[in-house]
């Protein structure tokens, strides 16, 4: 039996030069429009690659009932004709052989592929799963303007192709794949070189600003990182691709963000810098961000908003507070994303614990205030306020609040998942979720922390991932090279930073996060090379995250 299994193409395989590409241009005839009641009656194949015919595969089916008057009169086909005929069943294991994993190339070939693949799944094969273009799109994008309509019939005429279709499947084949030709002349106008080109152009090609496709023409089928620039090469968007000539060409067509009309209408000219992976691509996408703050740009280029928490160990009485900036002293968590996500860390400390909540810096001989604060008031904090709190009592909920944002989160998180469950039970479900949601902030800043100082403890390090060598130092990336080539250093150097333990500079955690979390999520394929400090990986889970999944499940 013939093996029928198409594989899915690889953005390397649609990345393929059109004259390297096999095509197997099909057309079918059927007894009428119905794939789940009507018949195959005939199909004819045309392979060609490079302008060049391989090879033919035509013959008449049995479609196992009557064929009607009407179909006659169109096709020519009668029942006396496919009487003889192989039923499909038959004919199957053939078709799949000719065509093996050329591209399948057909007019409104939609139609086509459908009679063929609901064949095959009863006949218990796998349908094709390999590329399909469809030459009507094509048409309509490349020649609409040209033609009163795109039937092949019209087109044939139109440009007078040297066969007409006649409405038999071999001769209609013929046809299209001509017309195929003719197609991909006028779709080279339009940057289209590549198999991925061609299969994206039917939604490119009616958009208004196509006639840009032309700024790609350069661009690389790798890894990298682009930039949108206007005429006065201000950068205007940047990022980072996998596939750079795919991804920006894809703005062209499926991506309807709305800001992107506006940027493609802006835009006059393409920049691009190659990597040697995507995760390389990343990084230097954030260093153009943090550099650049284009205006088209939103996530990467907020981190002057980044604020730390911060316990105020230098103090008598030590208390949590936000800051912009890390001081000489105390525990800081962070860099945080937003003041608002490291009040949502203080909440949850201090819902778990009896750490003091106002804000006064209160020395060793502090007096009880004639009015005490208002959480020494309720009662759910401890605080000099209230003129009768031991020191060594208070310390000891301060070691408990250092080993939750270290060692131990737990400390913190249980209470508050039983205090969830008992809302939850009583009915008070809107505290029962600021209850939730200050849980999970809290375990997020945690177990985004762990990732930071994990790595950052690792000091100078050299670590390869799949077929890629990375070298970091506190955190930031110096170079990076594909296994056995040369490391040549990226365009824009590493941010400035500090070694651990000092808190990480917040220009620097976008960069530190962004590597941490792949190193994470590739270490158990992770070879480490050289190491001047402390390689523990993967990192320790924040344990109470995954009960909580499993809770609101």
């Amino acid at each position: 039996m013939v093996d029928c299994t198409i594989v899915q193409r690889s953005f390397d395989d649609l990345g393929t030069p059109l004259c390297d590409v096999t095509f197997c241009v099909l057309d079918i005839e059927t007894t009428g429009s119905d794939r789940g009641g009507d018949g195959i009656t005939e199909i004819g194949v045309v392979k060609v690659r490079g302008g060049e015919q391989l090879g033919t595969f035509a013959t008449l089916v049995n479609p196992g009932r009557a064929i009607t008057p009407t179909v006659v009169v169109l096709t020519g086909i009668t029942d006396h004709m496919v009487a003889r005929a192989p039923r499909i069943e038959t004919v199957l294991p053939a078709l799949q052989e000719f065509i093996g994993d050329a591209v399948i190339v057909g007019h409104n070939v939609g139609f086509d592929m459908a009679f063929i693949n609901t064949a095959l799944r009863r006949s218990g094969r796998e349908p094709f799963r390999g590329t399909v273009v469809d030459t009507l799109p094509l048409a309509r994008r490349l020649v609409r303007d040209e033609v009163p309509d795109c039937k092949l019939g019209t087109l044939a005429q139109r440009f007078r192709l040297a066969t007409r279709p006649t409405h038999r499947a071999l001769d209609d084949a013929m046809a299209t794949t001509e017309l195929l030709h003719l197609l991909l002349e006028r779709a080279a106008g339009l940057g289209v070189t590549g198999l991925d080109d061609l299969v994206a152009l039917p939604t490119m090609g009616g958009h208004p600003q196509a006639g840009k496709l032309k700024l790609t023409d350069r661009l690389p089928r790798s890894p990298g990182v682009y930039r949108f620039l206007d005429g006065q090469d201000r950068v205007l968007y940047v990022g980072k691709a996998t596939n750079l000539r795919q991804r920006v060409r894809s703005y062209f067509s499926s991506d309807d963000r709305r800001k992107i009309g506006p940027l493609l209408r802006e835009t006059q000219r393409l920049a691009h810098s190659t990597t040697p992976d995507a995760l390389t691509a990343e990084v230097l996408e954030l260093r153009y961000l943090h550099r650049l703050a284009p205006r088209y740009n939103k996530l990467g280029t907020t981190w002057q908003k980044y604020c730390y928490v911060r316990l105020t160990t230098d103090e008598t009485w030590p208390r949590l507070v936000v800051t912009n900036e890390p001081a000489a002293s105390g525990l800081h968590i962070g860099p945080l994303t937003s003041k608002s996500a490291a009040m949502a860390v203080i909440e949850a400390v201090q819902s778990a614990l009896p750490i003091r909540r106002c804000t006064a810096r209160i020395g060793r001989n502090h007096r009880a205030a004639a009015t005490p604060c208002r959480g020494a008031q309720l009662g759910v904090a401890m605080c000099p306020c209230s003129g009768d709190i031991d020191e060594a009592a208070y310390w000891r909920v301060v070691a408990q609040a250092v080993a939750a944002l270290t060692t131990s989160p737990e400390i913190v998180l249980r209470p508050l998942w039983e205090r969830v469950e008992t809302l939850a039970i009583a009915q008070r479900y809107e505290e029962a979720a600021l209850t939730r949601d200050r849980a999970q902030a809290f375990a997020a800043a945690i177990g985004r922390q762990r990732l930071i100082d994990q790595l950052r403890a690792a000091g100078d390090v050299g670590v390869r991932l799949h077929d890629t060598v990375y070298h970091l130092r506190d955190g930031v990336l110096l170079d990076a090279a594909l296994d056995g080539q040369l490391a040549t250093g990226l365009e824009l150097p590493p941010p400035d930073t500090v070694p651990a333990p000092e808190p990480l500079p917040r220009h620097a955690a976008d960069e530190v996060l962004c590597l941490a979390r792949a190193i994470e999520k590739a270490s158990y394929h992770a070879r480490l090379l050289w190491c001047s400090g402390e390689w523990a990986w993967p990192a320790t889970p924040v344990l109470e995250v995954t009960r909580l999944a499993t809770a609101a499940a």
